[in-house]
């Protein structure tokens, strides 16, 4: 295996979701140079790729369809943010979570549309409303712990919450 080949794996092994931008960028590799390598070890099952809302996550072949999606919801900011949340309260109502994640009410919606599609987060109708709850709270956190968002994915998930606060999202 090229050492180029080689340093991609060790990068994606270290930071298991992270997205081809990001590996070009923090491995200060060309595009087409990764594109290469990463078509290469995607063909003899080094990594595997995961497409998720816009984004394709690179990973290694250990990580189940269920830990890759969890992973790379994971490194964005809004949604990790409201999974520590619901972690520590364990079961949390919709207005409870936008006041202490800092976040309006859509912004909320669109992240928990993502978190209860990849059976994260749970929607419970009860008496008065709708509670929301983590659905496997252990390995849930276990990944949290595993993931850091990039600075990039912070930035867009920033200006996300400036424009829906700029626009009046409720």
């Amino acid at each position: 295996m090229s050492e180029t080949r080689h340093r991609i794996r060790e990068h994606i092994e270290a930071n298991p979701g992270i997205h081809f931008n990001a590996l070009a960028r923090q491995l200060d590799l060309g595009a087409g140079q990764v594109q290469y390598h990463v078509r290469k070890l995607l063909s003899t099952d080094r990594i595997v790729d995961e497409p998720v809302y816009g984004r394709t996550h690179y990973y290694p072949p250990t990580y189940t369809p269920w830990e890759r999606t969890t992973v790379a919801l994971a490194r964005r900011e809004t949604c990790r943010e409201v999974l520590w949340y619901l972690l520590a309260a364990e079961s949390a109502r919709p207005d409870e979570v936008t006041e202490a994640v800092g976040i309006a009410r859509s912004t909320l919606q669109w992240h928990l549309d993502r978190l209860v599609e990849a059976d994260l987060v749970e929607k419970r109708h009860v008496r008065g409303g709708i509670v929301l709850e983590p659905v496997r709270p252990a390995e849930i956190r276990r990944l949290l712990e595993e993931v850091t968002p990039s600075a990039g994915d912070r930035l867009v998930d920033r200006f996300v919450s400036v424009v829906d606060g700029a626009l009046g999202g409720d």
